[in-house]
């Protein structure tokens, strides 16, 4: 499984409210300088330093932005995200 598959396994499993939400991070932890994203769970540091302190919600909410970033959204889908 490529460190792209596992991060979109956790995402689809973050859309599960019965679960808990899990963390994004994959061992793959290198922030890109022009992107300003972890190279491995397509994070902010800002996302990653507040990641223990939120609750479901604001975690899946995270996750939408995570999956946009990382691709793993339809076009349409991601076009309509305005996050970060």
């Amino acid at each position: 499984m490529t460190p792209l598959q596992h991060l979109a396994r956790l995402a689809d499993m973050a859309q599960v409210v019965a679960h808990v939400v899990p963390s994004p991070c994959i061992s793959v932890c290198r922030m890109d300088a022009e992107t300003g994203l972890c190279q491995g769970c397509f994070r902010t540091i800002d996302e990653i330093i507040v990641w223990g302190r939120q609750n479901d919600d604001e975690r899946r909410h995270v996750w939408q932005h995570i999956r946009r970033r990382a691709g793993l959204l339809p076009a349409t889908v991601a076009q309509k995200d305005p996050g970060p």
